[in-house]
């Protein structure tokens, strides 16, 4: 799946470097409100285990420059139960601000509505994380609620958002409807 300047890809194991590499950053540690790194072997076991798993995870690429460049990741932790999923994107440092997490977040949005079926998406994004938020509100997620005091940033006690998208409501460019010509 693809728009001129993003695609999704697999989840690939040949990239584990790269992935943990950009979890490293402490501006991610903040957003995630995780305060501690994580080794690369730790990473690597995780890795294999996530590769089994149910959740769906989509190397994210930078189509700008001609050739592919992975830049992040997109996962839908889904919940079969209720057909919906928590949606979590970890972008590259380099990749912040062009516009291509919300692009990302689309792409993985049309995925779960119009491929898996799912009803409904959610996230959590720390309340300082005002780009994160509008990023999101431009994918199409709306705010649904708020956790006070739920998180840390830069260490201060803050809110997280809770926000989500429902299929009925998705709009816009469907790059999967667009392959049979809707």
């Amino acid at each position: 799946m693809a728009t001129k300047t993003c695609a999704l890809g697999p989840y690939r194991a040949d990239l584990i470097e790269t992935y943990w590499a950009w979890e490293q950053d402490p501006s991610l540690l903040i957003g995630y409100g995780r305060q501690a790194p994580e080794s690369l072997e730790a990473r690597t076991e995780g890795m294999a285990h996530q590769l089994r798993g149910s959740n769906m995870r989509f190397t994210v690429y930078d189509l700008g420059d001609g050739e592919p460049m992975p830049v992040g990741v997109t996962t839908l932790l889904p919940d079969e139960a209720v057909r919906t999923a928590e949606f979590v994107i970890m972008l590259s440092k380099e990749a912040r601000g062009r516009g291509l997490g919300t692009e990302a977040t689309r792409l993985t949005l049309d995925y779960a509505f119009h491929v898996t079926n799912l009803r409904m998406v959610w996230l959590k994004v720390l309340a300082p994380n005002t780009g994160g938020i509008k990023a999101y509100e431009r994918a199409g997620f709306q705010r649904a609620g708020v956790l006070r005091e739920a998180g840390y940033w830069l260490g201060e006690v803050c809110d997280e958002v809770i926000m989500d998208a429902l299929a009925r409501e998705f709009s816009g460019p469907s790059t999967v409807k667009a392959l049979f010509g809707h």
